[in-house]
């Protein structure tokens, strides 16, 4: 039977390679590709991405909210910002692989470190930007620095904060990619085993992953949408005087 996308070439191959179990050219595999394999590797791929934002996201963000709460520790949040975002993903997975391990958690740390700088740095930036005035109103009227923190500036942050979000959770699940190298079969083994799966199979790791992605952001788009507040949602909407 001709696949609907027989007429695009190796993208239509692609989408046949996801859809339809396939016979091997390159390796003495029965099958390759179909639902049930892309599956499988989509699910271990959604696991530790979202593990290690998860992580991520319990570390950097108290720490963003009580130094921007504070006004203190600037050159750390951003510098470390800039800084991390220079470590070659590969060369950090080799260095944790080389030092740690393999396995899941193993590489969950390194997808993590990559998660934490833009959340910390936006953390920060977000409650840094909360009208001053604001805050002291709220400890005027007896709030203690963590209601202060959780309702008042967190709240008001959420925007630049889910930015952050946003970045880190791209950057992990487009770094996860190359977690086979470390031992965790995720999607990025269709990309990484030609040998294996063929052109078909590497553009269809492609555009899996190029998927996942597209749809996290667009769910996290729509969350960072849910969790501002609506004075706020307003204020952004409402045309210049």
């Amino acid at each position: 039977m001709t696949f609907p996308f027989a007429f695009l070439g190796s993208f239509g191959g692609a989408f046949e390679f996801i859809f339809t179990p396939q016979d091997s050219r390159f390796t003495g595999q029965n099958k390759v590709g179909g639902l049930d394999v892309v599956w499988d590797l989509a699910q271990k791929h959604i696991e530790i991405s979202f593990f290690a934002l998860a992580i991520a996201i319990l570390l950097a963000l108290p720490a963003g909210a009580v130094l921007g709460h504070y006004g203190k520790g600037e050159l750390f949040a951003i510098g470390i910002g800039n800084s991390w975002r220079a470590i070659p993903e590969l060369a950090l997975i080799a260095f944790i692989v080389a030092f740690v391990g393999f396995g899941f958690i193993n590489v969950s740390i390194a997808l993590m470190v990559l998660g934490i700088p833009p959340i910390l740095t936006n953390t920060f930036v977000g409650v840094r930007q909360v009208d001053r005035n604001t805050v002291e109103a709220a400890r005027g009227m007896g709030m203690t620095a963590f209601g202060i923190i959780t309702r008042i500036e967190l709240p008001l942050a959420v925007p630049t904060i889910m930015s952050g979000v946003r970045t880190a959770a791209i950057n992990i699940i487009s770094t996860a990619t190359i977690a086979p190298l470390a031992g965790v079969l995720t999607l990025g083994d269709f990309i990484l085993s030609p040998n294996v799966y063929g052109d078909e199979g590497v553009i269809a790791g492609a555009i899996l992953v190029a998927t996942l992605a597209m749809t996290v952001e667009l769910g996290l788009a729509a969350m960072q949408r849910a969790m501002t507040p609506k004075g706020l949602k307003l204020s952004r909407e409402s045309p210049a005087a």
